[in-house]
């Protein structure tokens, strides 16, 4: 603490000397500056009236003034931007977990619309929409050369209409067309269940739920099996998270943490710089952790993933996540809009920023493509058959009936995690880490 006060003293005394030496020049810079803005803004006012008087039809001044200020907003970074009245109310709402549209997060980048990630059971997640797709028409109309609110409201429509969304996606040669009926999107911000002895955390956003959701569905599912001590381990699946709100993500990390720094956020003002850190219990009473990530996790489920694989209390599985390192601020306008500004960037407890970066995972799983329903049943059709389908084969007469139970038992769970291993590798590959783990802890 006195090293900080004395670094701080002398910082201070610094400043006082520099200002003293050269005050003359600042101060005729800083008026050259002003007087610089001030004619900027008389070119605005002339351009503005210029238009008003003498564009071929005629045109709303409030709409004029409400591009501006978009238009200077979005030239700052993707995430800066107005929200008019109903996108204000629309973003209120949207925190609290219930809202109309598609259920997907987007982004704009090099001047398309590219989709951060579906939200789960949404009617985009339900189309086939994928994290990395870029939208370039909506309802065949070109994208291209729209702001992002713009191409957004192009998108919203009311519950029950069809949209015909075209999609560029990597490895697919041509675009093609999505359709999509809107509909009412209700998330649930976070489920738990059980795979075999694992408790599996579905995290789909950070909103007003999280948290809550979370550790009463962990607390459920625990009590399922029976208490922790026939816990093997816990994933929590962040994939295609979009984030949310800060406070929830440092919810949900310090859920997990005993002690430590969470998060720190650094802005332009030395002084307005905030650090968050965990405080002591964990809710997985330090039973082994796995987080899952991909390209859709952005934002809040960086800095979980962040957060936890710093502090090595988890293995991060999956995928190199989005790379948004930054904190907006939603200010309160007049006339009910608002504006988002990004006031600062993030940085987890190394210290390390993932703008543009993303969190790399500690084990690098691909999630292989959906094998077509025609090859699977061709697949199961070429499985080949054993002893015990021949007619009159031998009973095994060296096994008690309680042995033969058990042994049916165990494969019956090991058919579970290959049926998981199709429909979710990714998950499945979690799953038999926590395992193998589990397995190695009780031989030590």
């Amino acid at each position: 603490m006195k090293k900080f006060v004395m670094a701080a003293i002398g910082g201070t005394l610094a400043g006082a000397v520099l200002t003293t030496q050269v005050a003359g020049p600042l101060v005729a810079q800083s008026a050259e500056r002003n007087t610089s803005v001030y004619e900027q803004l008389d070119l605005f006012g002339d351009v503005f009236e210029r238009i008003r008087a003498q564009y071929v039809s005629e045109v709303d001044e409030a709409d004029l003034i409400e591009a501006a200020i978009n238009g200077m907003l979005s030239s700052l970074d993707p995430h800066s931007s107005y929200l008019a009245p109903d996108d204000a109310a629309d973003m209120r709402v949207q925190t609290r977990g219930s809202f109309g549209g598609l259920g997907i997060e987007v982004t704009q980048e090099e001047g398309f619309v590219k989709v951060v990630s579906p939200m789960d059971g949404t009617p985009a997640d339900e189309a086939g929409v994928e994290a990395g797709d870029f939208v370039t028409h909506v309802d065949g109309e070109s994208l291209l050369g729209m702001t992002l609110d713009e191409a957004v409201d192009l998108m919203r429509g009311p519950v029950g209409s069809e949209i015909i969304i075209t999609v560029v996606r990597e490895g697919q040669e041509e675009p093609f067309d999505i359709s999509i009926i809107r509909d009412t999107i209700k998330l649930t911000a976070a489920t738990a269940r059980a795979v075999g002895n694992t408790v599996v955390l579905r995290v789909t956003t950070f909103n007003d739920q999280t948290y809550s959701n979370m550790s009463e569905g962990l607390e459920r599912v625990v009590g399922e099996l029976g208490g922790m001590e026939n816990v093997e381990g816990f994933v929590l699946d962040l994939r295609n998270n979009p984030g949310g709100l800060l406070n929830q993500a440092i919810a949900v990390s310090d859920a997990f943490l005993e002690e430590g720094e969470i998060v720190s956020t650094r802005g332009r003002d030395p002084m307005e710089s905030d650090r968050a850190n965990a405080r002591p219990g964990d809710l997985a009473m330090g039973k082994p952790l796995v987080v899952l990530i991909n390209g859709g996790s952005a934002s809040a489920s960086e800095i979980v993933a962040g957060a936890l694989q710093d502090h090595r209390r988890a293995i991060v599985v999956g995928t190199k996540s989005f790379g948004k390192g930054s904190v907006q601020t939603v200010m309160p306008l007049r006339g009910d809009g608002a504006m988002r500004l990004t006031t600062a960037r993030y940085y987890t407890p190394s210290g390390r920023s993932i703008q543009a970066l993303g969190v790399s995972p500690d084990i690098v799983v691909e999630q292989p493509p959906r094998t077509p329903a025609g090859e699977e049943g061709e697949e199961e059709a070429r499985r080949q058959r054993t002893e015990a389908d021949l007619r009159g084969s031998l009973n095994n007469d060296s096994l008690t009936e309680d042995e033969i139970r058990q042994i049916e038992e165990e494969r019956e769970a090991a058919e579970e995690a290959a049926k998981l291993r199709e429909d979710d590798f990714q998950l499945s590959y979690a799953v038999d880490l926590l395992k193998g783990l589990s397995t190695i802890a009780l031989v030590e």
